[in-house]
């Protein structure tokens, strides 16, 4: 049996499109994690504010951007756990906004409402074609 040939042509276009997307999300958590914003240009000021991230924070964050990261190439794999990976990546993008929003004090020049939209589009909308590609059989 040849996956390939029985795998539909959206399903690479998904993982590749979502997985591209997301190993921005990744690329951005490690550079964060490993102390390395000054070389993505980033000010003391507005490094600071990453300093004060409450643990939670990091958590919920590590949750959204590895899910999504994870489910994407579950994906690929046609495997049925990206709609778990993708389920536990909506539950940190859901932590990471409420931080965003209710509790932290974000500078305004880090503020990107487009990117926040942009990253709920790719995470819910990953989310569901994981549910329905599960359901037609797709993702085993």
């Amino acid at each position: 049996m040849n996956i390939a040939a029985n795998t539909p042509w959206h399903v690479w276009a998904v993982g590749i499109v979502t997985l591209l997307f997301n190993a921005m999300g990744v690329f951005s958590y490690i550079m964060t994690q490993t102390g390395n914003l000054e070389a993505l240009g980033m000010t003391a000021d507005q490094i600071a504010y990453f300093d004060t991230f409450p643990a939670w924070a990091h958590g919920v964050w590590a949750l959204g951007v590895w899910g999504a990261f994870v489910g994407s190439i579950l994906i690929l794999l046609r495997s049925r756990f990206a709609l778990a990976s993708f389920a536990v990546a909506t539950v940190g993008l859901v932590g990471t906004t409420y931080f965003e929003l209710a509790v932290a004090e974000v500078p305004e020049e880090l503020q990107n409402p487009s990117l926040l939209v942009a990253i709920w589009v790719f995470t819910i909308g990953s989310l569901i074609y994981c549910w329905r590609m599960r359901a037609a059989g797709v993702l085993r």
